[in-house]
């Protein structure tokens, strides 16, 4: 195949679609240079590693590979990139040989956030239709298992570049109809854009009602998150399903996450939550985002959500480049590949206590962190009637509330 050179990027807010620069490859590089136009707007769209300016910038191969972060997080990952990878060699192509440019123009204007990328590489093959929940569930276990699906570009399509190692859909929700379409045109009057996850083979039997009840108790704890559901199929097995904030109506907003922004290798990260605590000042310059940190990292160590790594905190941006956190997500009760929190609480990732948290606060003078605090830790020891409402299974009940106890001492 011929590979893309060249790509310009936009920005899109609302009806409006704003060239904001090109990436260009050359060698083994790829450079960025914004157009002076976008300059003029003084809109920053990636603070920390790609200044506004009207120099050529060059990122380093790690840890995207050369891309900046801003550009990256436009890429799917795990799930997405898995249907990607198998719709191309589907189609004869050699993944080994695509470039991140080329990656880039598939996803094309069906990425997260408000980027755009052009040229785009369009498979005609999509089209609107019903969606049955339970049928793409068992297409993504097959694909996932290795198996030949028949619904392999129906999956890509729904799937866009959503991220993450679960399987999940992009799609048009009608909350009265409760009826789902796919989301890769205009939504029509009464949809919302929603995502919904399908459990993977490493997932607990009931993982949906476990995210449910964390989400429920999330809210509980003060914690921002966006609506969802429990979505169930025909078989009455239930999905977990969030309306997503990156959108509203058919309307996009520029969405970083932690790691594109600081530059961060999720999966090898030495990350602490106050990197995070800094970044999310930085950004919306109020002493605020200490406390909307804090409150996370309280959840995250007490409700035992260890793979809080650094794509699962983002920020969103408006199109007045006004910067704020973005809500929760991935909140659930799990652990990460090495057994430890993802993200550092105060230098701790393997037992962080209440101790760890208020260390962490003491040094942003968080004035009122201890009753932050205490309102998750109150919150989150009352895991069992979370669990009972939202239909979590008895031994999963069991398990994580063993799990929670000690991490409440």
């Amino acid at each position: 195949m011929e590979h893309v050179k060249k790509i310009i990027v936009a920005i899109q807010f609302e009806d409006k679609e704003i060239d904001l620069g090109e990436l260009v490859s050359e060698g083994h590089s790829i450079y960025f240079k914004y157009y002076k136009d976008f300059i003029d707007r003084n809109v920053e769209i990636s603070p920390i590693k790609l200044k506004l300016n009207d120099q050529i910038h060059r990122a380093d191969r790690t840890p995207f590979d050369g891309l900046y972060g801003v550009f990256a997080d436009s890429l799917p990952d795990g799930w997405g990139k898995l249907l990607l990878d198998r719709a191309l060699i589907a189609k004869g192509i050699d993944v080994s040989e695509i470039t991140p440019l080329d990656r880039l123009a598939y996803v094309g204007k069906k990425g997260l956030g408000a980027l755009t990328y052009r040229p785009e590489i369009i498979d005609e093959s999509g089209t609107n239709f019903g969606i049955e929940l339970d049928e793409i569930a068992t297409a993504s276990n097959n694909v996932l298992s290795g198996q030949v699906s028949e619904r392999l570009d129906e999956l890509y399509n729904l799937a866009g570049s959503s991220g993450g190692a679960r399987p999940k859909i992009l799609v048009g929700y009608n909350v009265k109809s409760k009826n789902l379409i796919a989301s890769d045109k205009l939504l029509p009057d009464g949809y919302e854009h929603w995502m919904i996850k399908f459990p993977s083979s490493f997932d607990r039997l009931d993982i949906s009602t476990i995210e449910f009840a964390y989400y429920k108790m999330a809210l509980d704890s003060g914690i921002e998150m966006s609506e969802s559901e429990l979505f169930t199929g025909v078989s009455g097995k239930t999905y977990f399903g969030t309306k997503r904030f990156d959108r509203h109506g058919n309307d996009r907003l520029h969405l970083h996450s932690a790691a594109g922004m600081m530059h961060d290798n999720f999966r090898l990260s030495n990350l602490d939550y106050g990197n995070l605590m800094e970044c999310a000042f930085r950004l919306e310059r109020n002493v605020d985002a200490y406390e909307k940190i804090l409150r996370l990292a309280a959840f995250n160590v007490f409700a035992n959500n260890r793979d809080d790594h650094s794509k699962n905190f983002s920020f969103l941006m408006d199109s007045n480049g006004n910067w704020k956190v973005a809500p929760a997500y991935d909140l659930t009760f799990s652990s990460s590949g090495h057994g430890m929190h993802s993200t550092l609480v105060a230098g701790e990732s393997a037992n962080p206590t209440k101790k760890h948290l208020l260390e962490l606060a003491s040094y942003f003078k968080v004035k009122n962190a201890l009753s932050i605090i205490n309102q998750v830790q109150e919150v989150v020891s009352n895991w069992k009637k979370y669990a009972d409402d939202c239909g979590v299974s008895r031994e999963s009940n069991k398990l994580i509330a063993s799990t929670i106890s000690r991490n409440l001492k």
